[in-house]
């Protein structure tokens, strides 16, 4: 692996710990202004995923000027005609890969829901701006960590679909959802495929923004009507395990 994309994956693991510092220090800071504490509880995350999330971006952003291209990006790229319909086509997909996944837990009996999701949209219902981080930066940092440079390092010595599967896997872990592995591989593995397709980062960062745009505003308008929904999905699934 090229010492740039070490030094990346470096600054984005100090990012993913960072808020064990920075939410505490930013709480104690905001209770010292002489923000009503339960206030700055509830503030602080939603604020903290922005400055942690821009801080990096930058900072992943500079460390890459000028950074020697990988096995998929020494080939021609297709071209921009064609990228812009995979990258539409490609948040068709994406959804496409992860009803299936959901399907498949629910025959296996995974419950429904998402506690990261249900924890981001909490966060934004206070903290509004927090969309930005989850829709825009944290699927752009998300794709040159695990696409250009998890996935890309890893096919220089190995095939698409052994590649594409190690990434995608290690994409799901870091979620920290065990339970929805597959459904966040399955996500992965998809925006891989739009990377070695079309030779191009933006058409899976497209995707990926898209998509994550669409859910977060999904939950966080029709929020009430998604959990009713989940509920009624969990009792037919209860009756098909009694019937079965």
């Amino acid at each position: 692996m090229k010492k740039k994309y070490g030094f990346v994956l470096i600054v984005y693991l100090i990012m993913q710990l960072s808020g064990l510092i920075g939410v505490p220090l930013m709480y104690k800071m905001g209770v010292a202004l002489g923000i009503e504490p339960t206030r700055v509880k509830e503030m602080v995350p939603g604020y903290w995923l922005l400055i942690s999330f821009s801080v990096t971006l930058v900072i992943v952003l500079l460390i890459l000027r000028d950074s020697p291209k990988n096995r998929l990006e020494r080939t021609a790229p297709m071209s921009a005609g064609e990228s812009t319909f995979w990258a539409i086509a490609g948040v068709f997909l994406a959804f496409l890969a992860q009803r299936i996944a959901i399907s498949i837990e629910m025959i296996l009996g995974v419950e429904m829901g998402s506690e990261n999701t249900e924890t981001i949209v909490n966060i934004i219902e206070f903290v509004p701006v927090t969309m930005i981080s989850v829709a825009i930066l944290g699927p752009i940092l998300e794709e040159i960590v695990f696409r250009k440079i998890i996935f890309g390092s890893l096919h220089e010595k190995f095939s698409f679909s052994i590649s594409a599967l190690i990434s995608s896997v290690i994409f799901a872990a870091v979620h920290g959802e065990p339970e929805h592995i597959l459904l966040y591989s399955a996500m992965g593995f998809t925006f891989a495929y739009l990377y070695m397709k079309t030779k191009r980062l933006i058409v899976p960062i497209f995707a990926h923004v898209a998509m994550n745009s669409t859910v977060v505003l999904v939950q966080y308008f029709l929020k009430d009507e998604i959990e009713r929904m989940i509920k009624e999905a969990e009792q037919l699934q209860s009756v098909i395990a009694w019937l079965s």
